[in-house]
């Protein structure tokens, strides 16, 4: 039986004191491909010492791009799936098995529910796909995706979509999903991509944006 081969996509941006351990914690499942988005620590050096692909952005791009560049090169390496996940800590690696038995079953997209969502411009986003797709919560970071959907989009983003255009486009065509709670340790310290007034109105905008898809 030809192998299923998943990678695990994770955008990065300064994360040297959690990206280590990620990488660890996921390579248990699946390989891992970290996108350093020109991070200025040590970022990039301490993911390939766990064991990571890695791609480097010269030039900060943002997390749509990161993720961009992460499915790029899965499709290039021939993966069947890919499963992003963030590189702060707060997603749990133990979920990645019951992410990829879906995938290999026959789901082209696992969306995950976090608990609660983090921002204001998240409970907007959220009442506008519990009403159009019954999508619970667009912006949780760790979704699952067959490379056979990505493929026939064939991209990920390009409306700067905060990670949801691909699995809007399996919803609104009906491709196989299914949402799945998952667990959320809180980070100790800020997120790197954005602050929480900018991730708002980049999140807002999203909406703008993903309303013409």
């Amino acid at each position: 039986m030809e192998e299923f081969k998943v990678a695990i996509v994770i955008p990065a941006y300064n994360e040297e004191n959690t990206i280590g351990q990620v990488v660890k914690s996921v390579t248990e499942y699946a390989d891992a491909i970290v996108v350093n988005d020109a991070s200025i620590d040590s970022t990039e050096q301490k993911a390939k010492q766990a064991g990571a692909i890695v791609i480097n952005h010269t030039t900060n791009q943002g997390y749509d791009k990161a993720l961009n560049s992460g499915f790029i090169e899965a499709d290039k390496c021939d993966y069947n799936a890919v499963i992003t996940f963030d590189a702060d800590g707060q997603h749990s690696s133990k979920m990645l098995a019951e992410y990829i038995s879906y995938i290999k079953n026959g789901k082209y997209i696992v969306l995950g529910i976090r608990p609660k969502p983090a921002r204001i411009a998240e409970w907007v986003f959220m009442a506008y796909t519990r009403i159009k797709f019954n999508w619970k919560d667009p912006l949780c970071g760790m979704k699952g995706y067959s490379m056979k959907l990505y493929r026939k989009q064939g991209y990920f983003d390009l409306c700067k979509s905060t990670g949801t255009e691909l699995a809007i486009f399996a919803l609104k065509n009906g491709y196989p999903s299914v949402q799945l709670s998952v667990p959320i340790t809180k980070r100790q310290d800020s997120p790197r991509f954005y602050s929480a007034v900018v991730s708002n109105f980049l999140i807002i905008k999203s909406l703008f944006n993903v309303r013409n898809l």
